[in-house]
């Protein structure tokens, strides 16, 4: 009997199906081995040695293992292919002590019959340097983590920690915020000449000479040239047609999926990589089992030779041979930092639409494998073709230029539909033809700040400098949201003040490593140490010398931050004392100045919500209890002192009631709303996500994973760290 060791029971389930009874495939859960948790785990005096344990929850897993191993011929290593599978595949060998003479490591990037068997007849040995990196990333983030939190929690406030790619990520949205927050909008205004057919021209000339998009600042000064291109007559000067084509995007990559699911489809970044892992590790389909997509942590764009050819087969069939270029579409990789992954993310098999496999997939995924799907179909289509008309009207001291499109062949956008190209046909006129001003107008316009980051955005902006890794990305964000650096609002970051001052003080003693700059340079130190270029221990030498000094330098200079109230011209209801702003662990709120005698508070902004009071209407707001726990309000206080438990959105499993907040004497808890029909409780960080082995639908957080919440049930998956 061989033995294939796998991350994952969905991932072990779907290759077991394809290889049959001579192999026993099991799954490690993730990783098996890590630094310890409550002590630092890592010798710097001896070349930075890692001190690696094994989880208590893990214990059971890695005591099976060893059992497997010994009753096995051959131990199979077939985690994932990039460098976090490289090691968790070593540390499973170390953890259950086998035998190198009988370890063999396979790795494929679909999870296909063919891609398994192929794999299973070319093995090799496990990379060792791959190991290295990843092992010298794990330690940076262990040093930064463990060195700088406590010095955050010391001079500025409990509970903070600090990331070595997470801060450079939060730097950037604070930064951002500092540019709008001093930006001074300048007023312009543009002229628009409106001719008959309803056509619309934008003033781009006066006696000859272009206008600057900022030259008209006032409304007095667009009025007086409205007035004088009101008594001019018009023609037409020029009329030019060009063709342009529209070539289609490349593949996804994790980057490029992630944007593209946040701006298409809603999904947060860890949402898409949630849903891509499950399309990657397979979906029954009918009696099959099959992976759907190919890997989903890469930064290449590379595709097999004979998943193009097939997904030109496809399109002939869809299609016909009119939206088939000559020869395939070939793209390249444009970051020199490219080695997660040897292909891009598309469809294990393009034959397979997204609407055969419909039925078989939740809405979500169904979502998420229909843009994987059209995204890479694309690419192997023709260009889209337009036909562009720029219409030039012309007076003795003024022109105006009216642009127009239409598509001529639609090529790749036959496929990919997310397309927003606004069409608009040029009108029949001919050169030196009169043509009649039936208006003109002035609009108002204002400079615009940058816009604050979205999901997409900082992923682009993360991507763009080689910030962190594909793998990351997802991990980097949830980290800013959980901690209280940012929050999410309409789906734009916002710094929060904590989030602010964390940075601004790891600006002020930090910069020389919590910098775009340096945080790229340690991306490319961890890349030549995965290609053999640079030693391991070098390589955390250079970063601990230069961060050691700095951290001296801050427990010795840095201020501890004592917030002072504020003073507002408020009035205490209860005694009439003014109120202040005070700063607790939820941020700011108004409090009493004769507190201790009075302890009256009030939230600083009260959220309000769609949420209307049962009882007298009025809109619901969100309070926090002194345990911090969120209750719903009726607005209209005190006439109606109405309030409820407030809703997460998240599902009971026993009984599919809502979940609500609640708090004790033991702090804050989820209950069922259908209590006391229903009694389930729970505390902790919560989820909903099916657990793929007993099926329950709900995860809690224990520590840096997330496990399943049923209690019989001792799933947990993986968290990456940032």
């Amino acid at each position: 009997m061989d033995l294939v060791v796998v991350e994952s029971p969905a991932k072990a389930k779907t290759i077991g199906k394809f290889l049959g009874k001579k192999y026993d495939v099991v799954a490690s859960y993730g990783h098996i081995r890590d630094l310890p948790k409550n002590s630092f785990g890592v010798d710097i005096e001896k070349d930075f040695k890692p001190k690696y344990v094994v989880p208590k929850e893990k214990k059971p897993v890695v005591d099976n293992l060893k059992k497997l191993v010994q009753q096995s011929d051959t131990v199979y290593i077939a985690t994932d292919e990039d460098r976090e599978g490289e090691a968790i595949g070593w540390h499973i060998t170390q953890a259950t002590k086998v035998d190198p003479e009988k370890v063999k490591r396979i790795a494929f990037h679909e999870i296909t019959k063919k891609a398994i068997l192929e794999a299973l007849k070319s093995p090799r040995q496990i990379n060792m340097d791959m190991v290295n990196s990843q092992e010298a990333r794990r330690i940076l983030d262990r040093i930064v983590g463990y060195k700088l939190s406590p010095l955050l929690a010391k001079k500025i406030q409990r509970g903070l920690s600090a990331g070595r790619v997470q801060s450079v990520a939060l730097k950037l949205i604070v930064d951002r915020e500092e540019e709008i927050k001093s930006f001074k909008p300048q007023e312009y205004w543009t002229i628009h000449l409106l001719f008959e057919d309803k056509i619309e021209a934008t003033l781009e000339k006066i006696d000859g000479r272009q206008l600057e998009k900022l030259e008209i600042n006032s409304k007095d000064e667009a009025d007086k040239i409205i007035e004088e291109i009101k008594k001019e007559q018009f023609t037409v000067i020029s009329i030019k047609k060009t063709k342009t084509k529209r070539k289609p995007e490349p593949p996804f990559i994790t980057s490029t999926m992630q944007m593209a699911a946040s701006n298409l489809l809603g999904f947060s970044a860890q949402k898409t990589m949630r849903i891509a892992q499950t399309l990657y590790e397979g979906v029954d389909i009918g009696k099959d089992r099959v992976g759907l997509i190919t890997y989903m942590r890469t930064d290449s764009f590379n595709i097999a030779e004979e998943a193009i050819q097939k997904a030109r087969k496809t399109l002939k069939e869809l299609l016909g041979n009119d939206y088939i270029p000559e020869k395939p579409n070939i793209y390249k990789t444009k970051s020199k930092l490219a080695q997660e992954a040897h292909e891009a993310i598309r469809p294990t098999d393009p034959s397979l639409l997204p609407e055969m496999v419909k039925p078989y997939l939740n809405e979500d995924e169904f979502k998420l494998y229909d843009l994987i799907w059209r995204r890479f179909m694309a690419s192997q289509m023709k260009p889209a073709e337009f036909k562009n008309t720029s219409i030039t009207f012309g007076s003795n001291r003024f022109e105006a230029k009216a642009n127009f499109k239409e598509l001529v062949f639609d090529g790749f956008l036959r496929i990919w539909t997310f397309s927003n190209t606004q069409e608009k046909k040029a009108p029949d006129f001919k050169k030196n033809q009169a043509v009649k001003l039936t208006d003109v107008k002035g609009k108002q316009h204002f400079t615009e700040p940058p816009p604050r980051y979205t999901e997409a955005s900082l992923i682009k902006e993360l991507e763009k400098h080689g910030i962190g890794r594909p793998s990351t990305y997802a991990t980097i964000i949830d980290t800013l949201l959980k901690r209280g650096y940012v929050i999410l609002k309409d789906k734009k970051f916002y710094p929060q003040e904590i989030g602010i001052v964390t940075s601004k003080m790891l600006d002020k003693f930090f910069s020389d490593i919590i910098n775009v700059k340096f945080t790229a340079q340690m991306e490319e130190g961890l890349d030549k140490v995965a290609n053999r270029k640079l030693d391991k221990v070098e390589l955390l030498k250079r970063f601990y010398d230069k961060f050691k000094k700095l951290l001296d330098n801050a427990y010795e200079n840095m201020e501890r931050l004592k917030p002072e109230d504020e003073p507002t011209d408020e009035k205490c209801p209860i005694c009439g004392a003014p109120l202040v702003i005070r700063h607790g662990k939820y941020g700011k709120f108004l409090a009493c100045s004769n507190y201790p005698k009075c302890k009256y508070t009030k939230p600083l902004e009260e959220e309000i919500t769609d949420i209307k009071c049962d009882k007298c209407g009025a809109p619901m707001v969100v309070k926090y209890s002194k345990k911090g726990t969120r209750f719903l309000a009726c607005s209209n206080y005190p006439k109606c002192k109405n309030t409820k438990p407030y809703p997460t959105g998240l599902k009971c499993p026993l009984c599919g009631g809502e979940l609500v907040e609640r708090s004790s004497k033991n702090g804050k808890f989820y209950g069922c709303s259908n209590y006391p029909d229903c009694k389930f409780t729970i505390r902790g960080e919560i989820k909903n996500q099916v657990c793929p082995i007993c099926g329950y639908t709900l995860f809690v957080k224990k520590k840096d994973k997330w496990c399943c919440a049923n209690s019989k049930c001792n799933y947990c998956e993986e968290n990456e760290g940032a």
